[in-house]
């Protein structure tokens, strides 16, 4: 199975966000996030990606099939949600940019998909003139019932790209569990990196 990487911006985003909600409700109904994903949630938040300047999709295809994808945005877009999280650290959320989501059905992992989504985004970021890029990853207790045996973080990747947790920088953010009648706030802990 060989990937094609397109990088998508504005109205060219489109086309993609139906393909694209499907995906991160598949991917993230996984460990660690354990999602119940709304369609309708999806394609409103999908929607802020075509309609930012600033915005990235990088879409992983086989074929003309939607496989996997990466999101980016200037931080600033997300300035309700992190603004308190950043508060007192130094960085200016206008010089950062927010690598969302990175999702990827499962049988094409492994096959440097991770690597070309954060390429083209960091290359984006630069492009637009930021100094920093950073993401976010839901932090579960190590004895969840829901945790696999095998899971392994990807922490590893991220140091291998140059990303370290910033000390402290927690957001919180709500979504249901599999089974929960209401969304709970999870703790997401943020990485960055330099450009």
């Amino acid at each position: 199975m060989t990937l094609r990487f397109e990088t998508l911006t504005g109205a060219a985003i489109d086309p993609v966000i139906d393909a694209l909600a499907d995906l991160r409700i598949t991917v993230f109904a996984d460990w660690p996030y354990l999602y119940e994903g709304d369609p309708d949630y999806e394609r409103r938040y999908l929607a802020s990606y075509r309609d930012s300047a600033g915005a990235i999709v990088v879409g992983a295809f086989d074929g003309n099939r939607l496989v996997g994808a990466a999101t980016g945005t200037p931080m600033e877009d997300h300035e309700e949600d992190f603004a308190a999280a950043f508060g007192g650290t130094g960085y200016h959320l206008s010089q950062v940019f927010y690598c969302a989501e990175s999702v990827l059905l499962r049988a094409y992992r492994g096959q440097g998909a991770g690597h070309a989504f954060f390429d083209r985004r960091e290359d984006h970021a630069r492009r637009l003139g930021f100094q920093h890029c950073a993401f976010c990853a839901v932090i579960r207790p190590d004895d969840h019932p829901d945790r696999p045996a095998n899971y392994v973080p990807l922490d590893a990747f991220w140091r291998k790209r140059g990303y370290a947790p910033l000390d402290g920088v927690v957001a919180r953010f709500g979504w249901r569990d599999h089974g929960e009648t209401q969304e709970t706030k999870k703790p997401l802990q943020f990485w960055a990196r330099p450009l």
